[in-house]
């Protein structure tokens, strides 16, 4: 058998489209992809953080493309992938990573905060495989799709429905493209990301909510003081789980698990599932 590292994808030259580029996870996946060799394109609302994310790497602005980019619009995201296309050729690895945030019980949550997170968490995912995924099946060349989920889409926690909903959407999604990208025969796959609690500042996303979906006014909220806390004190950094993440990516792994009791959570809501019982909740047994 060969040895794995002979096995590692090389991604010296090639280009990465990284959403949520601005912050969190998609700001330590652009500074892991600088360092494998890689030219950048990055997308977030965010135009003055999307500058700092390119400072950080150090690449000339060439090098390193910034392009503002509202995900759960579909047009945003045709023109991201034609910006890879005309600057660098195409895209062979694609971050689908941008995400939002919102918490409470589901009796709460208003039609607005469904249509919010899902047209980021959900459509914006859609919407990026849509965009980058047919031109990288007609270039042939080894390319890979990065799906940003959330244990919360593996388990499902109380005061997080709406957003958990939209994560397991994402790893329902993720595991049809994997069955669709394997009977191309093309050297496409995907990876679905499903981390624990990191402090990546999701918790602030509504500083971002596009007014239309807005309430107002926004109600203090302490569950998502909790879930700050939470992050906060959680044992892996954003740079922790990019790194793994790449990993993941240059050894072609599927699901990508940073945290070791997110498998264990997983495990556990099967057994209750298997054996007909109430549904497992990972807050409980924590």
């Amino acid at each position: 058998m060969e040895d794995r590292e002979e096995q590692r994808w090389n991604l010296n030259g090639k280009t990465a489209v990284i959403t949520g580029a601005a912050s969190g996870f998609g700001r330590e996946l652009a500074l892991c992809c600088q360092a494998a060799g890689m030219r950048l394109v990055l997308a977030d609302l965010d135009l003055a953080a999307l500058e700092q994310t390119r400072a950080l790497t150090g690449l000339p602005a060439a090098q390193a493309l910034v392009q503002r980019c509202d995900v759960s619009n579909p047009d945003d995201v045709d023109r991201l992938a034609l910006t890879a296309q005309e600057h660098f050729g195409g895209t062979h690895l694609l971050f689908n990573n941008a995400g939002v945030l919102a918490v409470g019980p589901i009796w709460k949550a208003t039609p607005r905060d469904w249509a919010w997170l899902f047209g980021v968490n959900v459509f914006g995912v859609a919407n990026g495989i849509r965009s980058f995924v047919p031109a990288m099946l007609a270039r042939g060349e080894p390319a890979w799709v990065v799906n940003s989920a959330s244990v919360a889409g593996l388990v499902c926690p109380p005061d997080m429905a709406a957003y958990s909903a939209s994560k397991h959407a994402v790893v329902a999604l993720s595991e049809c493209l994997h069955h669709e990208l394997a009977q191309t025969g093309q050297p496409v796959g995907v990876s679905v990301l499903c981390p624990g609690f990191v402090d990546t500042g999701i918790a602030d996303s509504a500083r971002h909510r596009p007014a239309e979906w807005a309430e107002a006014p926004p109600e203090p909220s302490p569950l998502m003081d909790r879930a700050r806390a939470a992050m906060r004190s959680g044992r892996l950094t954003a740079a922790d789980v990019a790194r793994v993440t790449l990993d993941a990516v240059q050894q072609r792994r599927f699901y990508v698990l940073p945290h070791h009791q997110a498998a264990v959570a997983v495990e556990h809501r099967l057994r209750d599932l298997l054996a007909g019982g109430a549904p497992y909740n990972p807050q409980a047994r924590a």
